[in-house]
């Protein structure tokens, strides 16, 4: 069939399409503002937003589920894309010396809560290893966008955080492939290929940045903005879709292309791609909430505020980790834990791989929305009143010591 014809056959169904996604765009962009307003992430009202919309919400739009998973999936990569443009191989290897003793205990106090509750469900090693993983990693996205908010930016604990979320997104390499693998069914030996070769792959790149082999930045010219947004964009996808092709992440794939280009063709690509991620990690966040039935909540919302405290309290243990090794304030303690305690991108990544398992536990993923919700609005509003609660505290035990002068 001619494309003419392909077109006159879809004709009635692509002017509803576009009604129905610039709807969910609209409402989106209205939703961002209103976040803005108040200085919260607005992940939490998109997850919302797709409850709502989605088959069985208060305002189901019916939007085109296909449509919107692809664009789900152009948004995942570019979260890790973007990520990947910001750090460079020095970096990775100087944070990991840095951050390995509290990277080690982020891994171990996090993922505690997820695994013992899998097995505690029923859910065998699969659930256990997905619910360890979403409770694991914290929101980058979310946490940059608090640091910015906030004006923490020069906050001596902030660089020790930030070195912490790189340690994580370390551990996301082979993780992925080992989830991934499990929720295929593939056996032992291949899950321990895909890994190795996400391992050896991880490294190979690592080492190109180390030895400052600029010859990804000789393909791009900075000073050619469109033609440099449309190549990484394009490379960043390819990559991505071949590496499903071989059972390998696609997020860790993009998130690999990006460490490749540094300098000036990673500014200019981060200021021409951030406009691009915004409009599909939405999207990306909205298709979570859009495969959740609502009526699915309320059965794990206590699981999830159980897992949501517990949550809380092993990322302050960390964030205290965190700054105490900066030299922080007792002030800084506390900025480091709240800054840390949002989940999002990830933990929405792992559920939606483990989801498609045809064994997968059929309440994942309204335990990992409902957990994400939570945490996440609970980071934001933490590290807002984080300032004065130190501030109160330090009152109260300079009030004791005079007491005890006196």
């Amino acid at each position: 069939m001619s494309p003419i014809s392909l077109l006159a056959a879809d004709a009635e169904g692509i002017p509803r399409l576009l009604v129905e996604f610039g709807a969910l765009l609209v409402g989106l962009g209205i939703l961002a503002r209103i976040s803005a307003r108040f200085g919260l992430s607005p992940v939490p009202l998109f997850l919302i937003a797709g409850l709502a919309f989605g088959d069985g919400g208060a305002i189901p739009l019916g939007v085109d589920e296909e449509f919107v998973e692809v664009a789900a999936q152009i948004g995942a990569v570019l979260l890790l894309l973007l990520l990947g443009l910001e750090y460079s191989g020095d970096e990775l290897v100087g944070t990991v010396r840095q951050q390995w003793w509290a990277g080690l205990v982020d891994v171990v106090l996090n993922s505690l809560p997820g695994v013992i509750c899998g097995f505690l469900l029923g859910w065998g090693l699969l659930g256990a290893v997905a619910l360890g993983g979403i409770t694991y990693i914290s929101s980058s996205g979310i946490v940059a966008q608090v640091v910015k908010d906030l004006k923490w930016r020069r906050k001596p604990e902030v660089p020790g955080v930030v070195g912490l979320l790189i340690v994580e997104d370390i551990v996301m390499a082979p993780y992925l492939p080992i989830v991934t693998a499990m929720a295929t069914g593939a056996g032992l030996a291949a899950g321990l290929i895909s890994v190795s070769i996400a391992l050896g792959v991880v490294a190979a790149v690592v080492l190109l940045s180390l030895h400052r082999l600029k010859f990804a930045n000789a393909l791009l010219n900075a000073d050619k903005p469109v033609a440099l947004l449309l190549t990484l964009f394009g490379t960043a996808l390819l990559v991505a879709g071949l590496a499903e092709l071989a059972g390998f992440s696609a997020a860790v794939a993009a998130f690999l292309v990006g460490l490749l280009f540094t300098d000036e063709v990673a500014e200019v690509a981060r200021q021409r791609l951030a406009p691009l991620r915004d409009l599909f990690a939405a999207v990306f966040f909205v298709f979570f909430g859009l495969t959740t039935d609502p009526a699915d909540i309320p059965p794990v919302l206590p699981v999830a505020a159980a897992l949501a405290v517990a949550g809380i309290a092993t990322k302050l243990i960390t964030g205290w980790i965190v700054a105490r090794r900066a030299e922080a304030s007792p002030r800084g303690h506390w900025r480091a834990g709240t800054l840390l305690i949002a989940r999002g991108e990830f933990s929405v990544l792992i559920a939606g791989i483990v989801a498609t398992a045809p064994f997968a536990p059929a309440m994942l993923i309204p335990l990992a929305t409902t957990y994400v919700l939570i945490t996440a609005i609970a980071g934001p509003l933490l590290s807002r009143v984080a300032e004065p609660w130190s501030n109160f505290i330090e009152r109260r035990r300079l009030q004791r010591a005079e007491l005890v002068l006196d």
